[in-house]
């Protein structure tokens, strides 16, 4: 099941690992855990390193980057990766935050808010905030990893491989993550989403940036659908890069 998302950047003789700033704290204890005694040092580095989100546009003009995803280039030693998530999310510089404001005005860039991008990344359908609500809850491949060059099912073994594997050989993949538009009045993490009296889905995400795991593929289910939960009225939306065949 779900437990984290990050991004994994190499950086020197380590490597950064990027991930939603209310699960460090959380993160940082379960890879302790998986350390054991292996000759590993596993540092916070929250407090000095920060992540400055640069528009895919801008990270196409810079000298020496590479339209791929998750292609790194540096910038005076910082990496600044295009998100292989999606490229449409632009790109994401990891940075002492000391240096950040005179690094910010060397690549001509504008600092705005941050609602800015989290606007972005919930317009193409990807949960960015909120995720811990997400936790054993739902499997990663129902999460749209497999769409997000987050799955390798050529890799020969992980944990929850096994499960991840059969789910997608043999078409049991029937629910996915989708962000909810919310029409009118309010929604709860954990309301159910029904089509008359058959349940297809349920909110794991109400705040901010809603999203619902829905059984897509009942025969009941499409997405033209406007549903009533308790007082909200909503509609499931589909992002356009996610395949659904």
């Amino acid at each position: 099941k779900f437990l984290f998302e990050f991004l994994v950047i190499q950086h020197k003789k380590g490597y950064f690992i990027d991930c939603e700033k209310n699960q460090i704290n959380e993160l940082f204890k379960q890879l302790s855990l998986y350390k054991l005694r292996s000759s590993v040092q596993i540092l916070n580095l929250s407090n000095e390193f920060v992540v400055a989100a640069l528009s895919y546009e801008k990270f196409k003009s810079m000298e020496g980057s590479k339209d791929q995803l998750g292609f790194t280039l540096k910038y005076r030693e910082d990496p600044i990766l295009l998100d292989p998530r999606n490229k449409k999310l632009g790109a994401r510089l990891v940075i002492n935050l000391e240096k950040l404001y005179l690094s910010l005005k060397k690549l001509d860039l504008k600092s705005t808010k941050h609602e800015e991008y989290y606007n972005l990344s919930f317009e193409l359908g990807i949960a960015q905030q909120n995720t811990d609500k997400l936790k054993n809850k739902i499997f990663g491949i129902e999460c749209n990893f497999d769409e997000l060059n987050a799955i390798d099912f050529k890799k020969g073994c992980y944990i929850g491989q096994e499960n991840t594997s059969r789910i997608k050989l043999k078409n049991k993949l029937t629910k996915r993550l989708l962000p909810i538009k919310v029409i009118e009045g309010d929604i709860s993490a954990g309301q159910s989403i029904f089509i008359e009296k058959t349940e297809i889905g349920k909110v794991l995400i109400d705040k901010n940036y809603p999203f619902a795991v829905i059984k897509h593929t009942s025969e009941k289910f499409n997405f033209d659908l406007i549903f009533k939960i308790n007082n909200a009225t909503i509609r499931i939306i589909k992002p356009k890069w996610l395949n659904l065949n």
